[in-house]
């Protein structure tokens, strides 16, 4: 088993839509997992095609394939992180696009051509994992977010992993997808709302590990994505 601990670093602002209030549309200061995965693998182990004609995410079909390679990446967490808020505007121009009766039909009080997006700021640092059974190529620079923004991977591999094998009570090295740890392994953590799958974060663990960094620190074994049905909720994979 090979591990990898990766830093990020934005050379652009980083969007993406956590949360829509009203006219505020949020970023969360946490990378899912799924979109590190399609950032990292799009054009090899995942192999998306350049065109899509639906809107409908398929995640167990793309990253499956990294479950057949036995490769895993952890969402990212932020190590320094700062916000732009970014104020935009619609014109409603007739030629090419139909005129609106703002609220007219949703009832909302706001005006639908004009938003705030509070995106992650360039010279922000994330950390993250990522776990392959055989050695890998990782890109230098990644594109993330609705805008494809631009990001610097620095990658350093963690050696003689296999004598870092432990078991019993540890706590998280890095923010966990819940969905992706075997069953019955978290015993307390924070949650991190945010689509498609919540995170959780300051977890602590029982069970079978890679310690990375000392002091009890490690990375659960054994992790890969994992799609239940969406009645399945992340707490069943707490302790009883």
């Amino acid at each position: 088993m090979h591990l990898f601990h990766c830093e990020l670093t934005l050379h652009d602002t980083l969007f993406f839509a956590t949360r829509e209030m009203g006219t505020l549309f949020e970023t969360e200061r946490f990378i899912h997992n799924y979109a590190l995965a399609y950032a990292l693998f799009g054009d090899t182990l995942v192999n998306r095609p350049y065109f899509c004609d639906s809107y409908k995410p398929e995640y167990a079909e793309d990253l499956g394939h990294l479950n057949d390679v036995a490769v895993y990446v952890t969402p990212a967490q932020p190590l320094s992180w700062d916000y732009l808020l970014i104020t935009w505007k619609i014109g409603q121009v007739s030629y090419y696009r139909k005129s609106e009766q703002f609220g007219s039909e949703s009832k909302r009080n706001y005006p639908a051509n004009i938003g705030r997006a509070k995106e992650l700021a360039p010279e922000s640092v994330f950390e993250f994992y990522i776990l392959s059974e055989e050695p890998i190529i990782l890109p230098r620079w990644i594109r993330l977010g609705k805008w494809m923004s631009k990001a610097q991977l620095n990658v350093k591999e963690i050696k003689d992993i296999e004598n870092k094998k432990r078991k019993g009570a540890f706590v998280a090295a890095c923010t966990f997808n819940p969905l992706d740890v075997p069953v019955g392994v978290l015993d307390v953590f924070d949650i991190v709302s945010m689509p498609p799958s919540s995170l959780v974060t300051n977890a602590r663990l029982d069970g079978d590990y890679y310690e990375v960094g000392g002091h009890g620190r490690g990375l659960p074994m054994n992790m890969r994505f994992t799609f239940p049905d969406l009645q399945q909720k992340v707490a069943g994979h707490g302790k009883k």
